[in-house]
């Protein structure tokens, strides 16, 4: 840290500073899986099978909703961290005021659309009857949370793009304790149900956004907030915008494609959905981390592209292309050795078990092909090319799944058959950002 309390991300060597930034970020990432997942492992052992279908089954669909908005937080973390490689204070300044405006009037906005819509987005993804009431009742409960939960993507995005990935791990920390003692006090003490989980969260929520909120009104350099400046800059507006828009836009057809999956899967029965559920709650350990590097790769990318440091992109690109595909390949070798034992931690019915081994099978032997293209989509954003990534993961991750639903899985419609269309589509994804990397650098290199 610099005397400003900003990670210098422009110089070498890089390894040690990619591993300070990134490792708080991995925790953090898996604390919020973490208690996550302990949402779902009450509900799977105390309230049953069908409770925990209901959760789980809402995952895409929260996802499909709030995703746009949280594109547009990275978009603001991209957009401040390039200001602060520039030195450019006041760009800093109207940056972080215009993310934090922009974050409390999206969180009102999911919250509403989300309370009202989610119950008739649930029974056209065929929702079991059995299934439908409780999944209903935890959406409309989870999205009151909506304002806390985007103001505390926005306020730790720029956080982080300071290179301070301590603070969010230590607010995360916090509140998923609150979130836990809520779970058991609500389910198992009062049997509130999938109800309990919803509040437990949403608690933990508003909690967070409090906390990130005061740590930015203290922050000692150019990203201090202050309310009576919150307002919107256009210029910044427009940067977020361009950055963060084809992110959020792109991850949302992304959930599109998984709740096209997600409906396939519930017309297996709630067994198949929670079996679905336990085991996707293994796989997100994966991404978590490997996320945490590809979000390491876009921020260190994105001061070097403001200090016009254009050699050190590839040195940023490939040490942490190393780093996630370490990180998937020791993680998966774990789910293969212990898949039992993995998904008895969230159920202990035998049904169960048996279809979540079949989503686990598959992508604990792949997902560092989704590691490494996580990896190559965040680093071109990084750059400042938005609008490529997004059009690449649509045909590509999105199109092939799509595509694969209605050609290959017809030929044998089994649960396996559907996992395939996710490493079919992150490497047809992973070859074309490749090649899109060496593309750009070279267009930057020559100014172009």
């Amino acid at each position: 840290m610099n005397k400003r309390g900003v990670l210098d991300m422009t110089t070498g060597p890089f390894f040690k500073k990619i591993l300070i930034f990134s490792i708080p970020l991995m925790l953090t990432g898996v604390l919020q899986l973490i208690y996550n997942a302990a949402d779902v492992m009450v509900v799977g052992r105390f309230a049953g099978s069908e409770s925990l279908a209901a959760v789980g089954s809402t995952s895409s669909l929260v996802n499909l909703i709030v995703n746009l908005f949280v594109g547009l937080s990275t978009g603001a973390g991209v957009v401040t961290a390039r200001h602060i490689g520039a030195n450019a204070n006041d760009r800093i300044h109207k940056s972080v005021h215009t993310a934090m405006a922009i974050s409390v009037a999206s969180g009102f906005a999911v919250g509403l659309f989300g309370f009202f819509l989610s119950g008739k987005f649930l029974e056209l993804m065929g929702t079991p009857e059995n299934v439908l009431p409780l999944a209903t009742l935890y959406l409309k409960i989870y999205f009151l949370g909506a304002p806390g939960s985007l103001i505390y993507n926005f306020g730790a995005s720029i956080v982080r793009s300071t290179g301070d990935t301590k603070r969010p791990l230590f607010i995360l920390g916090f509140t998923g304790i609150i979130n836990v003692a809520l779970n058991v006090v609500l389910v198992v003490g009062f049997h509130f149900n999938v109800a309990g989980v919803a509040i437990a969260t949403i608690v933990a929520q508003y909690i967070s956004a409090i906390l990130i909120v005061i740590r930015l009104t203290h922050i000692e350099n150019a990203c201090r907030l202050n309310f009576k400046k919150v307002r919107i800059y256009k210029e910044e507006l427009k940067d977020i915008i361009r950055i963060g828009l084809p992110a959020g836009f792109q991850s949302s057809l992304f959930s599109f494609s998984n709740v096209l999956i997600q409906s396939t899967i519930n017309t297996f029965g709630s067994i198949a959905m929670a079996g679905n559920t336990a085991a996707q709650n293994a796989d997100a350990i994966i991404y978590t981390c490997t996320n945490a590097v590809a979000q390491t790769a876009m921020t260190f990318s994105s001061q070097n592209m403001g200090a016009k440091k254009y050699d050190n992109l590839r040195k940023v690109y490939f040490m942490c292309m190393g780093f996630a595909l370490l990180i998937s390949v020791l993680f998966g070798a774990i789910g293969l050795i212990f898949p039992e034992q993995i998904i008895g931690i969230f159920t202990t019915e035998p049904e169960v078990i048996e279809m979540g081994k079949q989503r686990l099978y598959i992508m604990m032997t792949t997902y560092f092909i989704c590691s490494i293209m996580d990896v190559s989509g965040c680093q071109i954003r990084g750059m400042g090319k938005s609008i490529e990534p997004m059009i690449i993961t649509l045909l590509g991750a999105c199109g092939i799944r799509v595509l694969w639903l209605y050609t290959g899985y017809p030929l044998k419609q089994e649960l396996w058959n559907l996992y395939l269309s996710y490493p079919l589509s992150w490497l047809i994804t992973f070859i074309a950002l490749f090649i899109c990397f060496f593309v750009f650098e070279k267009r930057i290199k020559k100014g172009l």
